[in-house]
């Protein structure tokens, strides 16, 4: 079976080396074209193309996916299967091109959190379990029919980055299971209109006005936020006229007489902030225009 793969960060490279390892004949990765980034304007690859490269894997990389010529190689690459992870929307003539279809690993259960950013949604929202979807695409984005899916727990304490990486191993184990099912021929389409429509969560890109804290809510919902938001794109208040991120904290809930958004520390050990019903005691943070440090470290060089 003739597969192309599309994806574009660290997450879609642990997909692919599985596909790789289990002997699947991957005939061409799709992946973003290089961008220079940094004060140097250094030319970037993509996770996924350094990935490519390093196994001998044929790499296109098209500005635009309806570019005449990228369609005309697409389609003499003869692909029985269109394998995407992490990638960007395809055009009808993209997706519809190969015998089996196109397939996509989505980092929710399907269909809660359809949408770019389904890992950071979930903690946000408090959930105490997501998991990994597979499906075959079709016009209107995470709709398509659900192949396989595998449950994961999320644990309380947990970050973004923490679940990325949990999801992202177990969604490469999927899509070998959906892989080697489709080359069987042996899989159940289910159609998600098959689910409850009701109670549906959305999982839409972040920007920067979601990350900023509004203390006035309650302590459980800040704490998820923060840990929802981390390593990126980040949570953050102000403090001394700065911004400042917040990588991790600590919950308590109790009783005290500050107002939401004020903080206390003892100038040592520890600076917590208020919320109605609790505190938020920080942990890992960075000030505007300083490094990322403990929160000991911090408050070793602020002066308040």
């Amino acid at each position: 079976m003739r597969i192309i793969f599309m994806g574009t960060p660290d997450f879609a490279v642990s997909s692919l080396d599985a596909l790789v390892k289990e002997g699947f004949n991957i005939v061409a990765v799709i992946t973003a074209p290089d961008k220079p980034s940094g004060r140097g304007q250094k030319v970037n690859e993509s996770a996924v193309k350094q990935y490519a490269v390093q196994n001998q894997l044929r790499v296109l990389q098209p500005q635009k996916l309806k570019d005449p010529e990228f369609i005309s190689e697409l389609k003499s690459l003869n692909a029985d299967l269109q394998v995407v992870v992490a990638f960007r929307m395809l055009p009808e003539i993209v997706w519809n091109m190969p015998a089996k279809g196109t397939i996509n690993l989505h980092a929710s259960l399907l269909p809660q959190y359809r949408g770019a950013a389904p890992i950071n949604w979930a903690l946000i929202n408090g959930e105490k379990y997501t998991g990994v979807t597979t499906f075959f695409l079709k016009h209107e984005i995470d709709t398509g029919d659900i192949l396989f899916s595998e449950k994961v727990a999320i644990a309380e304490d947990e970050t973004a980055g923490d679940l990325h990486d949990k999801l992202m191993n177990t969604g490469a184990e999927l899509l070998v299971k959906t892989v080697k099912a489709i080359e069987s021929a042996n899989y159940t389409e289910i159609p998600q209109d098959n689910f409850p429509k009701e109670n549906l969560k959305h999982a839409p890109k972040l920007f920067k006005e979601d990350c900023l804290i509004d203390w006035n809510l309650p302590a459980l919902n800040v704490y998820n936020r923060i840990r929802g938001l981390s390593p990126y794109p980040t949570a953050y208040t102000h403090i001394l006229g700065k911004t400042l991120k917040i990588f991790k904290a600590d919950l308590e809930i109790a009783e005290h007489d500050l107002n939401p958004g004020t903080f206390q520390t003892d100038g040592k050990t520890f600076l917590k902030f208020a919320c109605p019903d609790g505190l938020i005691s920080l942990q890992d943070l960075q000030l505007e225009g300083k490094k990322r440090m403990k929160i000991e470290d911090f408050l070793r060089g602020v002066r308040f």
